[in-house]
């Protein structure tokens, strides 16, 4: 009877000790969890910092390929060197995939989602001038310019879309 009542005591004095300890235990690891996440928002915050610049530098760069590919200011720009219309889409196909090259590597500061769209604008842009090429009432590179430059008007061009997005995206980082 002597040693149960020993043991009892001994879990009597051992049970605050537990108590405060797992106390101890949950507060302290709820702590060092706080301190992780406000460490990792700080670093975050940083990198923010630098990487903002880039990341507006490259939507000004994409905002200026979708105007440079833009078929009414493309058709201005890029002048016929000869009569065949055959050559004159082979050179608006070559500026735009000139341009597409030069801005390829600011894929890597805007999302997925705005490169997907800027993919598309600029073969449908290529698609709409290889339809020009190809329609028959086109018969040289005047009536194909005026075509492209009539087809234009009267719809949004895919770089105007795109520049849409673009534009919703950027004020969004703001």
């Amino acid at each position: 009877m002597e040693e149960a009542t020993q043991v009892i005591s001994y879990v009597a004095y051992l049970l605050p000790a537990i108590v405060v300890g797992l106390i101890a235990y949950f507060f302290f690891k709820g702590h060092t969890a706080n301190e992780e996440g406000r460490r990792r928002y700080l670093v975050q915050k940083e990198a923010q910092k630098q990487v903002l610049p880039l990341r507006l530098q490259a939507y000004e760069r994409i905002t200026l390929f979708l105007e440079r590919i833009d078929p009414k200011k493309l058709l201005i720009r890029v002048k016929p060197f000869s009569d065949a219309k055959d050559d004159y889409e082979s050179l608006l196909v070559k500026n735009i995939e000139q341009e597409y090259d030069h801005n390829l590597t600011q894929q890597i500061y805007i999302t997925p989602e705005c490169w997907n769209l800027i993919n598309a604008a600029k073969n449908a842009t290529i698609h709409i001038i290889r339809q020009a090429a190809m329609n028959e009432k086109n018969s040289d590179v005047d009536k194909m310019r005026e075509w492209l430059l009539q087809h234009f008007m009267e719809e949004i061009s895919p770089s105007q879309k795109a520049m849409a997005f673009v534009k919703k995206e950027v004020s969004e980082l703001f």
